[in-house]
């Protein structure tokens, strides 16, 4: 695998371990969880098409990185409107006046899940399910959250 895939992977896996951490924190960052999901996405659809030696422009435009892959991943098809609705998402709750709720977290860590688990066996990496997954948080009432000494 090319440096430059390796490290555009690494980066979306950071932004996959925070979109899970921030949707179960107390108390939750829905928006972080939303942009992070996005940027995630984002990182892994860059990543394939370096791998495959296809230029792409500077753009955030998830729905237009994914057309980018079709002639490699026509499959990958049935993205298209999920995508079109996570770039949107993704920038809006930057800003004020948009906010993201439990459904559009949980909805944009769906979606980051789903093309994780399509880019990474692409690029010849373990499956999603094969890669450690971030802790939960731990339950209100449950102590401080640290690890307990044997």
């Amino acid at each position: 695998m090319k440096t430059a895939t390796t490290e555009w992977v690494e980066k979306a896996e950071g932004d996959y371990r925070t979109a899970q951490r921030e949707e179960v924190a107390q108390p939750p960052n829905y928006d972080a969880t939303a942009f992070h999901a996005q940027q995630c996405v984002e990182k892994y659809l860059k990543a394939r098409l370096i791998e495959a030696g296809v230029s792409f422009p500077k753009t955030h435009d998830l729905a237009a990185l994914l057309v980018l892959a079709l002639p490699l991943e026509a499959t990958w098809q049935h993205l298209l409107l999920d995508l079109d609705g996570l770039s949107s998402l993704g920038i809006e709750v930057r800003y004020p006046g948009v906010k993201a709720d439990a459904k559009d977290a949980a909805e944009a860590l769906r979606i980051a899940g789903a093309v994780r688990s399509l880019v990474r066996p692409a690029l010849g990496l373990p499956s999603a399910e094969e890669t450690p997954q971030a802790p939960s948080a731990p339950s209100p009432g449950s102590g401080d959250g640290g690890p307990e000494l044997q």
